[in-house]
């Protein structure tokens, strides 16, 4: 167990059934979860910069949860990138595992089973199951942070595909025409394309928007703070809106759900659900309606949760194997 965790202490009535660990670039959380998904019990460690800590620090947090529960639980793990459904080798942008079958180590490691999902898969399921958007028949998800990400639920259930690359958004390439409206940039990703959306409407996207459209270095907070008092600041604003817009017009006419969940630290900003409504209606084909805008019910704690439900739902399992799995990246 992890020094810096808490010791296991009695649960009382609220038994966990499950455990979701949310893990990112800076810190690694696990979340124990009773029968009304309430988080009862919580563990952080910082994430490792290399493999071999990652696996047993992930490892580490798991027996955490099995000596809080008193015995193994279903276990589902959320994560910033995605693993080859061939492969089984993780593609991550912000931990130390690309090139490595991520899950079959942490599975092995910890002696159980494990449940991974991309990041905007966890909070696509954790809000089309038991948040802000259960009981909506079509969900998608637009998380806006430090990158872009997504997910689609339907009846609850996440889609699966032969890729897994269901709701990865924030890589389709930006519409033309506010890229030509505004003598917008297009930029190599850090995916190694180039125009992905997630360049210009991320976090630091906005702030490559702010100097490209204005010359001035201005954080996304400072743009949020200044929009309604500095012209620049409105400027940018209005054109981040429309391209964020954009993506929300492309998910309706690809998907036409019934709602939009958005997430992510950018999702925090004060106003921003009408403001992506009127930019998005403006953009939309004349006339026809837009799928609710609404906001993540569970914020951080959304992508263990829906981690924790993937793996009590049996979800993408990952089984243990009693030798070393690491193979060659093709």
């Amino acid at each position: 167990m992890p020094s810096t965790c808490p010791p296991p202490a009695q649960t009382g009535d609220a038994q966990p059934v499950a455990l979701g660990l949310d893990l990112g670039g800076t810190k690694a959380e696990a979340q124990l979860f009773d029968s009304h998904w309430r988080v009862i019990a919580r563990c952080r460690v910082a994430t490792p910069g290399d493999y071999p800590a990652l696996v047993a620090a992930i490892a580490g947090l798991i027996g955490w949860g099995r000596a809080q529960a008193g015995g193994p639980l279903p276990t589902g793990i959320s994560a910033a990138g995605r693993v080859h459904p061939g492969t089984g080798l993780a593609l991550t942008a912000n931990l130390a595992a690309t090139g490595h079958p991520f899950p079959a180590d942490i599975a092995r490691a910890a002696g159980q089973p494990v449940a991974f999902l991309n990041d905007g898969q966890a909070l696509t399921l954790s809000e089309a199951a038991l948040g802000v958007a259960r009981g909506r028949g079509t969900v998608a998800s637009l998380i806006i942070g430090s990158g872009i990400g997504g997910g689609v639920a339907i009846d609850g259930r996440l889609t699966e595909g032969p890729g897994g690359f269901g709701g990865e958004i924030g890589h389709v390439a930006i519409a033309a025409a506010p890229v030509v409206t505004h003598g917008l940039p297009l930029l190599r990703c850090g995916c190694g394309r180039t125009g992905c959306y997630e360049t210009l409407i991320a976090g630091p996207g906005m702030e490559r928007l702010a100097l490209h459209l204005t010359g001035r270095a201005l954080t996304a907070p400072e743009v949020a703070a200044l929009r309604e008092s500095d012209a620049d600041a409105a400027r940018i604003w209005s054109v981040w809106c429309e391209l964020v817009a954009e993506l929300v017009v492309m998910l309706t006419l690809t998907l036409d759900p019934d709602c939009i969940v958005l997430a992510g630290g950018l999702s925090r900003i004060e106003g921003l659900v009408p403001a992506l409504t009127g930019s998005a209606a403006r953009v939309m084909l004349p006339g026809w309606p837009l799928p609710d805008l609404c906001l993540a019910e569970a914020g951080d704690a959304s992508g263990a949760r829906g981690a924790g439900y993937a793996a009590l739902q049996g979800f993408a399992m990952t089984p243990v194997t009693t030798t070393p799995t690491t193979v060659e990246a093709p």
